[in-house]
């Protein structure tokens, strides 16, 4: 296992030798060692020394003219005097074994104008070393050889840069989704064409996407996560976890990613094979992750338990609402997804897009207590209806504004609509005045709460039966029967104008 760094762009990537040996113009000819599709080399180094061990780092493809080689050892031509081949054989073996223990990738030698041709000697020792050994025809210069790697490093790097730009993207539009966690590890196993897994604290798999692993890769991975999870339990003693750490299952190469510190939560990936930019990719999904998981205990979070501590033993909310953080009035935001339910992550998602953390996560929808000097904007994949700014003790009437807000921005496909955009007519008539006619005018439907909130709706949607039946998530022939019956108990004629608007005024100040 090892614990990598986390770097901001992906390591310069090596080169595939058949990709040097596709090059045309270059003209290279492999004439022993291993396929060229198993090698990678990551520099091009020229050394004339007979042995070139101290002046190598590994992954180098060695290139050489054999100026270095004996004339004996060299000789090629004629018939072998006696000896002869014993002594190329071990000058070439020595020279090539010194360079497989230094870790070269592939050795280039020259043609021209030492050699003619490339030492049998040479060839046999590549072969029984597993060296890659590629001849250089006299018309390609070493320093030609050296460029084109270099090229070919260049591209391999604004290539993996890319694909690092091109998932950064896919990874922040699939945090502002609805669903932002499976949408994430959805994006995190396409981009890396991995299994990917998300862990709870308590080692659980929570969420998961991506191709079926190979058998035992999940427990595997079980495993690898406690290396970085931070250890919790009553007897544990502390350590200081590292960020991520890998292993490997026969070919499947593992990765867990430590997520928000010591939240617990950890992020675990199995590929088939590790690229450069994998790391850096599944770490920016990290950083996501932990920002849709994280529960940060801080003083603020301290002082919404107490809020909700004391509104729980009688304590009125005016008396309380200056321990959430904002003094003054407060907007009541109510929120529904587009698609599906509402689960705990995505609320809390949409709380950090609005700029609260204080979220109602109901069964159908979510409602967010906003500072009102945050004035809420559209969020993608949900539809927002917002009360209007109200102190502690007028939540209740701000509650119910937005939850009519929200059923006509449902009915006109609108993203938000808001409550009052502009003072109206109501305001010049004295709130205790308003709420006693309202009473009185509303009272024979004051046994039917389905009716009142029907009226309410259809009269918001200028009589349509479809778009009320919408919002109320009813038939419009319900509505229909529904407005019939408010008809009969009103006495009333609900198509004359001066009817209905009496009776919305009344219903906004019922």
């Amino acid at each position: 296992m090892s614990e990598p760094t986390a770097p901001s762009v992906p390591p310069t990537p090596p080169v595939p030798l058949s990709a040097l040996l596709a090059r045309e113009d270059l003209g290279l000819r492999q004439i022993a060692g291993p396929p060229a599709t198993d090698t990678v080399i990551h520099w091009a180094h020229t050394s004339e020394m007979a042995d070139p061990y101290p002046y190598l780092l590994g992954g180098e493809l060695l290139l050489t003219a054999g100026v270095h080689v004996p004339e004996a050892a060299g000789a090629e031509g004629g018939a072998p005097r006696p000896g002869e081949v014993e002594s190329s054989g071990d000058y070439f073996e020595d020279y090539v074994s010194r360079i497989v223990a230094a870790g070269g990738a592939a050795l280039g030698f020259g043609l021209a104008p030492v050699h003619d041709t490339v030492p049998r000697a040479l060839v046999a020792a590549c072969e029984a070393y597993g060296l890659p050994l590629l001849e250089v025809p006299p018309r390609t210069t070493f320093s030609g050889v050296a460029r084109a790697v270099w090229q070919l490093m260049a591209q391999a790097r604004l290539a993996e840069l890319r694909r690092v730009t091109e998932a950064q993207q896919s990874l922040a539009a699939a945090a502002s989704r609805p669903d932002p966690v499976p949408s994430v590890l959805r994006q995190v196993a396409q981009r890396l064409s991995a299994h990917a897994l998300l862990y709870a604290p308590d080692g659980t798999v929570i969420a998961s996407a991506g191709r079926a692993p190979v058998p035992g890769t999940q427990e595997a991975l079980r495993k690898l996560t406690a290396v970085v999870r931070p250890d919790t339990g009553p007897e544990s003693t502390p350590r200081d976890a590292p960020a991520s750490a890998t292993d490997s299952l026969g070919d499947t190469q593992l990765a867990a990613y430590a997520l928000g510190g010591s939240s617990g939560f950890v992020l675990g990936v199995a590929t088939r094979r590790r690229e450069p930019a994998d790391h850096t990719i599944a770490s920016v999904a990290a950083v996501l992750l932990s920002l849709l998981t994280g529960e940060h205990q801080s003083g603020a979070g301290a002082a919404r338990s107490s809020a909700l501590v004391r509104l729980l033993l009688g304590a009125a909310p005016a008396e309380v609402a200056g321990l959430l953080g904002s003094g003054g009035q407060w907007l009541v935001v109510h929120a529904r997804p587009e698609n599906g339910t509402p689960d705990p992550v995505g609320g809390a998602a949409l709380g950090a897009a609005l700029g609260s953390p204080l979220i109602d996560l109901g069964r159908d929808v979510v409602r967010v207590l906003v500072p009102a000097g945050r004035e809420p904007a559209a969020q993608p994949g949900w539809t927002l209806g917002v009360g209007a700014p109200a102190e502690p003790d007028g939540w209740p009437s701000a509650d119910a504004q937005a939850a009519r807000a929200l059923a006509r921005a449902r009915a006109t496909r609108a993203p938000l609509v808001r409550h009052g955009a502009r003072p109206g007519l109501s305001e010049l008539v004295p709130r205790a005045d308003a709420e006693e006619h309202a009473r009185a005018l509303l009272a024979p439907l004051a046994a039917g709460q389905a009716l009142t909130e029907t009226l309410r709706t259809w009269l918001s949607l200028h009589g349509s039966w479809d778009r009320t039946a919408v919002a109320l998530d009813v038939h419009r022939n319900t509505v229909r029967q529904r407005i019939t019956r408010c008809a009969a108990l009103l006495d009333t004629d609900l198509d004359d104008p001066d009817v209905r608007m009496e009776l919305w005024f009344a219903l906004r100040h019922h």
